[in-house]
């Protein structure tokens, strides 16, 4: 995929059928790894229209003719100076394309033009993915930071790639085993 096969505008601009489009995407992205996420085309359907409240920034990736491939939205923390990144998706039909960076370079721009210094995200495994899976974090939390890796298909390892750290874990945040881990990048 290349740059001329997509455009990024706000999702507002996109109407009813950008929104259910994204909706579906969302749905369907997670549905495999991470069904407890949005675990209806409804409860995807009102994260999407959460994303489009009135602060908040909602971007679409778009084929040529105006389909929706992907989105990401972020929230104002911090007065301003920082931004939580939630949620970011892309159609599995054209995963590994390079619109997920796509997307995060352009949400990267507009927290950049909010004054914005830090964008962050928790990535979860539920589904023991990383190496802090299923393992006591309390033990030694820095050791287990360092040492993170996935094991298999999490997203960790893409934000890397566009510059985000691991800033922290949460510990059983979805349950026994099951932690939250914490991503930021500078702007």
């Amino acid at each position: 995929m290349t740059d001329t096969e997509y455009s990024i505008v706000d999702l507002a601009l996109t109407g009813d059928l950008g929104i259910e489009q994204a909706a579906s995407i969302l749905f369907e992205s997670f549905r495999q790894d991470w069904p407890d996420a949005w675990p209806s085309p409804e409860s995807a359907r009102e994260e999407v229209l959460e994303c489009l409240e009135p602060g908040k920034i909602c971007r679409a990736a778009l084929d040529e003719k105006g389909k929706v491939l992907g989105f990401v939205g972020a929230t104002s923390q911090y007065r301003g100076g920082v931004f939580e990144l939630h949620p970011m998706c892309v159609s599995p039909s054209v995963q590994g394309r390079g619109l997920g960076s796509a997307l995060v370079a352009d949400l990267v721009e507009r927290v950049r033009d909010r004054g914005g210094r830090t964008i962050y995200l928790g990535t979860d495994d539920e589904n023991d993915l990383t190496s802090a899976s299923s393992t006591d974090l309390f033990d030694e939390p820095w050791r287990h930071i360092r040492d993170l890796r996935a094991k298999s298909r999490h997203p960790l390892e893409f934000y890397r790639k566009l510059g985000f750290v691991v800033v922290g874990l949460v510990p059983d945040a979805n349950g026994p085993g099951k932690p939250d881990i914490m991503m930021a990048r500078k702007i």
